[in-house]
């Protein structure tokens, strides 16, 4: 079987596995129990024990944006990294090449 056929088999599989499930919530409640959200939320009590839930929703929800924000910062810097990289060794090979024809 190859990997087209397998990823659709798979796909039909977890199709029929969802259409069988009556409470999709309780099904997935652990996943969402682990899930980052519920860091950001822990943190947020942490920081405002005796904030109201809106208070600590809307902390959890700041510290989320500062985290996928750095996320995406550190990401930026990643690429401009590896570009540069590029381009050095872009202008080396090039400066090899053109010693090598004098």
């Amino acid at each position: 079987m190859d990997t087209n056929e397998r990823s659709m088999r798979m796909r039909i599989a977890s199709y029929q596995s969802w259409a069988k499930t009556t409470d999709r919530s309780a099904r997935t409640a652990a996943a969402r129990k682990r899930s980052h959200h519920t860091r950001f939320v822990e943190k947020a009590r942490e920081l405002h024990p005796d904030g109201t839930e809106k208070q600590i929703a809307d902390a959890a929800e700041a510290l989320k944006k500062a985290h996928y924000r750095e996320l995406a910062l550190k990401s930026a810097q990643s690429r401009r990294i590896r570009r540069e990289i590029a381009e050095a060794d872009k202008k080396r090979r090039v400066s090899q090449l053109l010693n090598k024809a004098s």
